[in-house]
């Protein structure tokens, strides 16, 4: 059931973020050149933050005090998240994908375009570790809920698992055929969905690597994102040339629920 339209962005949202604790608040990132926070209760802009350029990636800190933005000119601009004002800025001399925090907030993870995970100490944005994780770009970073592993998606069409405090890769997904752009756990950190432009999301166990699902799509998948609670997936396509009306703007966000003896 749609609730609400949140206007107010002058170009396209490229990444919105949900704050980490507060079900109520959640940031976007657009090539207008400003990230907005937005309150549900309110369905209102809270705060629009003003940046160097247009900004693509972006993110929350595990404690909720910083967002981190990324624009195309691979600039990551850390802000205040009460005061909305810039606390850092990291000029970067590799394209920057996605960005994330550790859980415990302390290291703060890049991937890059030469497919590698850069890796700095937070808040002091001290290199720490540079890992070569894929032969190409390396394209998605998500660290699972309990905080034992994270994982990265590549051009390479491989997802690899990483142990966060080794740094080690521990296995490899490769089920898909195209680039991986979209990683997610589950709430319980046993599964782990990926997906491309492959007509299906790979639902694969994390502890085993075996397949447990494999979702069918129409079109690339450009999304997707577990429920923090339920074994319920939600994705987004691109519907454009698909049975939906592409005259829309609108795309279609879409559910798969796994059976409860997954």
């Amino acid at each position: 059931v749609k609730e609400n339209n949140y206007r107010g962005h002058g170009d396209s949202v490229d990444q919105l973020c949900w704050h980490p604790s507060n079900p109520d608040l959640f940031v976007t990132a657009s090539g207008d050149k400003t990230i907005r926070i937005w309150d549900v209760r309110t369905t209102k802009c809270i705060a629009t933050v003003n940046t160097k350029g247009e900004n693509i990636n972006i993110c929350w800190s595990p404690d909720g005090q910083t967002i981190a933005v990324g624009n195309k000119d691979d600039v990551v601009t850390f802000i205040d998240a009460k005061t909305h004002r810039s606390k850092a800025e990291e000029q970067f001399k590799f394209e920057v994908n996605e960005i994330s925090w550790n859980n415990d907030n302390n290291m703060f993870f890049l991937t890059n375009g030469n497919g590698c995970i850069n890796i700095l100490s937070y808040p002091e944005l001290k290199p720490i570790q540079s890992i070569n994780a894929h032969p190409s770009n390396c394209i998605c970073i998500k660290f699972d809920p309990m905080g034992k592993y994270f994982a990265t998606g590549s051009a390479d069409a491989l997802v690899s698992l990483w142990d966060v405090d080794e740094l080690v890769c521990v296995r490899c997904f490769s089920r898909l055929d195209w680039p991986v752009r979209t990683l997610s756990f589950s709430h319980d950190g046993k599964m782990l969905a990926s997906a491309s432009e492959d007509h299906f999301i790979d639902i694969a166990e994390v502890e085993t690597g075996e397949k447990l699902w494999e979702v069918q799509c129409e079109s690339p998948t450009f999304t997707v994102a577990w429920h923090p609670k339920r074994p319920l997936l939600a994705f987004a396509c691109d519907d454009k040339d698909g049975k939906y009306d592409s005259s829309r703007e609108a795309g279609t966000v879409k559910l798969f629920g796994l059976p409860n003896d997954a």
